[in-house]
């Protein structure tokens, strides 16, 4: 598969995962896990979808921090979203099955604006690759 067409799949998967956190934040009452659960998603996709911009092995993992230290391989500037990473990296798991994890309303908010750091972030990355390879 070309690999723009692979990034742009990663993407747009990742952000049908946002959406749904932000759409389901609506909810009376929102299901605050699940919400947390779609931003690690994205997150996670969003920073796969830079390792194959890099043409490095997606590793199946739910670790953000794994794998922003693979992107960090390439680009240091990736540390800037280190804390975000770290934030998120635990929703990818403990969300998923029916625990005993009390997420609050601020921990929700905190995944979104987390995970909207992290999409501008790597979405710049990949712009800015595509924007120089024109050049």
């Amino acid at each position: 598969m070309d690999k723009k067409i692979e990034i742009k799949e990663w993407i747009e998967y990742a952000k049908r995962d946002f959406n749904s956190a932000i759409f389901l934040k609506n909810m009376n009452p929102a299901p605050m896990e699940i919400i947390c659960y779609h931003c690690e998603q994205s997150a996670e996709k969003f920073l796969k979808a830079f390792m194959i911009l890099k043409d490095e092995q997606i590793m199946r993992t739910h670790d953000l921090v794994l794998l922003l230290h693979k992107c960090m391989i390439y680009e240091k500037e990736f540390n800037d979203i280190k804390q975000e990473c770290v934030n998120l990296t635990k929703y990818g798991t403990i969300t998923r099955y029916p625990y005993f994890y009390e997420i609050s309303r601020d921990d929700m908010d905190k995944a979104i604006i987390d995970c909207e750091k992290i999409i501008d972030f790597i979405e710049n990355k990949i712009n800015n690759y595509y924007e120089k390879s024109k050049e």
